[in-house]
């Protein structure tokens, strides 16, 4: 029975690390889309229209017993909370991206893994083995390498990357509580609902009307945003938050990758060679827990 167990939990983790796996993925061909979008109309509308799609998919799925069960929730003020974090996180980190270079904002704001690593220590009480902070720290060596960053400074968009960086990591932490209080599709409709009353007021006061490529290109911000986050939330009840964190380096492969596929974008020799710190990061963190489980 024992080892019954200790399979069951191994297998559970690895799932979460590859639904959080598959999530970053899905966070990062969103971002491409926005990045799209953004030339011609505000974040702010673009969460609007994210934000409705995300809700109308909740409510064919799951009807007025969904919005019910929404409504007595025990998550309903701490998914407000963790969303209010997230907001001013990505308010920080695109107001600082109109004065750093990319390889400039990049870096800084992959801090965040450590972050989290730091905070499910304190705030989660989880026990993090040296072998994992090992691996998040040739994560951010990688990114760092592969952004081959200038020397910044604590100018004023630096330390909005940074905040960013930290109010992220409160929010990933948040996660981890109401993952494991609520169902996976009841924090899919509070997140965008509240996204929805945040963006709602300054969306409609910068509105730009879209044209057909545009919607095209909302819609497929809600699918890939409301999907990821979904695989998110359940990668969050399967696996600590300090395992998890190491695997957000992944999304800068995946923004390179795409930034090829997209804009033709070349990538230095400098990334290739932090791409590989970030693999072998990720590899140390799943290989790792593999071995752990099993003795």
């Amino acid at each position: 029975m024992a080892d019954i167990a200790i399979l069951e939990t191994r297998e559970r983790v690895l799932a979460g690390i590859l639904l959080t796996g598959a999530a970053y993925f899905l966070f990062s061909t969103q971002d491409a889309s926005i990045k799209l979008l953004v030339a011609g109309m505000s974040v702010w509308q673009i969460m609007f229209f994210r934000s409705i799609t995300i809700l109308g998919a909740c409510a064919a799925i799951g009807g007025r017993q969904l919005f019910a069960d929404t409504v007595r929730s025990p998550i309903v003020r701490p998914m407000l909370v963790r969303s209010a974090f997230t907001l001013a996180a990505w308010l920080c980190y695109y107001n600082a991206a109109r004065s750093l270079q990319l390889a400039e904002l990049t870096t800084v704001y992959y801090a965040a893994p450590i972050i989290v690593t730091v905070l499910s220590v304190a705030m989660l009480g989880e026990k993090v083995p040296l072998l994992r902070w090992f691996a998040v720290l040739i994560g951010f060596a990688g990114v760092f390498v592969a952004c081959d960053p200038t020397h910044l400074g604590l100018s004023v968009p630096v330390l909005q990357v940074l905040a960013a960086a930290v109010l992220w990591g409160i929010a990933v932490v948040l996660l981890r509580k109401t993952a494991l209080a609520e169902r996976s599709l009841i924090q899919l409709l509070l997140n965008n609902f509240y996204f929805l009353v945040f963006s709602a007021v300054p969306g409609l006061l910068w509105w730009h009307t879209p044209d057909g490529a545009q919607l095209l290109l909302l819609a497929s911000v809600g699918a890939l945003g409301g999907l990821a986050q979904y695989l998110l939330f359940e990668g969050m009840k399967r696996t600590p938050a300090s395992i998890l964190a190491p695997l957000e380096y992944t999304s800068l492969l995946w923004a390179f990758a795409l930034g090829f596929a997209i804009w033709g974008d070349v990538p230095r020799r400098e990334v290739f060679f932090g791409a590989a710190l970030i693999v072998a990061a990720g590899l140390l963190i799943v290989g790792g827990e593999h071995f752990r489980k099993r003795l």
